[in-house]
């Protein structure tokens, strides 16, 4: 539960801008913004265990940066620590979460609910950091009325409604990419202001709405990068790394060859099962 959360009323919407041009007004860069729930997490931890105090060192530690990178974000805050004796745990988490926002409930529709959808509706850190899951929606008859985490799914012709009546002004699409363009201009015009987006596709919005991203899959892909390193694998002219990649990945390698002029040869497969699917894959890698 956030700390001192007054319960909003009809009189009063949760705008979750707010924080953010406070944050700008007083000179908080956007990266201080961003490291800020990690000291959040960090600080939230040690206070569960009735860890009164904690120095920068210790605590830069546990949210992963650097003790005098973490001192200067504070700087910003006003809050500067006592030396000898650190920084006090439970005023930072008040004083945190208040420049977060944190103060305060936000209701949250989730637009898509697939096999993500249905886990983020289950995820109960949600609640615990003041975010409500106000409601669930989907397009699909067979989805429609089913539930998740206890709440029905509604169909998205509910969605004008429920922004206004639950003052939603925070929409997260798990949606498919082709449909996440349209449901993102449905929910900026019904009145949501910040969007989170785990569609893999980029989003156009108007001016006054921010948009996070989340793609599990680029994540997974800049890992596949230092892992390829770590093992050797660096690509060079002639290299076999393409041999272990996937079909598509070589015969865009080859397209790519043939376009700039060179010469594409069959290369040798991967070895597979025999008789598997990928007995009949036509492998090439640039010459």
């Amino acid at each position: 539960m956030a700390i001192g959360r007054p319960s909003p009323s009809s009189s009063q919407t949760p705008d979750p801008g707010a924080a953010r041009r406070s944050s700008r007004a007083r000179g908080i860069p956007e990266a201080t913004v961003a490291r800020l729930p990690l000291y959040l997490r960090a600080l939230t931890a040690l206070s569960e265990r009735s860890v009164p105090t904690v120095s920068s060192e210790e605590l830069a530690a546990a949210a992963g940066v650097n003790s005098a990178k973490l001192r200067k974000d504070f700087s910003y805050l006003g809050s500067y620590g006592t030396r000898g004796v650190g920084y006090d745990v439970e005023y930072l988490v008040y004083q945190i979460s208040r420049e977060l926002g944190l103060t305060q409930d936000w209701p949250v529709v989730i637009v898509g609910i697939g096999n993500l959808g249905h886990a983020l509706a289950n995820y109960g850190g949600f609640a615990s950091r003041g975010f409500r899951v106000a409601a669930l929606l989907d397009a699909d008859p067979n989805v429609v009325g089913s539930t998740a985490a206890g709440l029905p799914v509604r169909h998205m012709d509910e969605l004008e409604e429920i922004v206004a009546t639950q003052h939603v002004s925070i929409g997260v699409i798990t949606t498919p990419p082709g449909a996440a363009q349209q449901v993102c201009d449905r929910l900026v015009e019904a009145g949501v202001t910040s969007i989170l987006n785990f569609a893999p596709t980029v989003l156009t919005v108007p001016d006054g709405v921010d948009v996070r991203k989340v793609d599990l899959s680029i994540e997974l892909q800049i890992l596949a990068f230092h892992e390829q390193r770590k093992a050797g694998d660096e690509p060079s002219a002639g290299d076999s790394v393409l041999d272990r990649a996937p079909g598509p990945v070589r015969a865009a390698a080859a397209k790519l060859r043939r376009a700039a002029g060179g010469k594409a040869e069959p290369a040798k497969a991967a070895p597979t099962a025999k008789g598997g699917p990928d007995d009949d894959l036509s492998a090439v890698m640039p010459a």
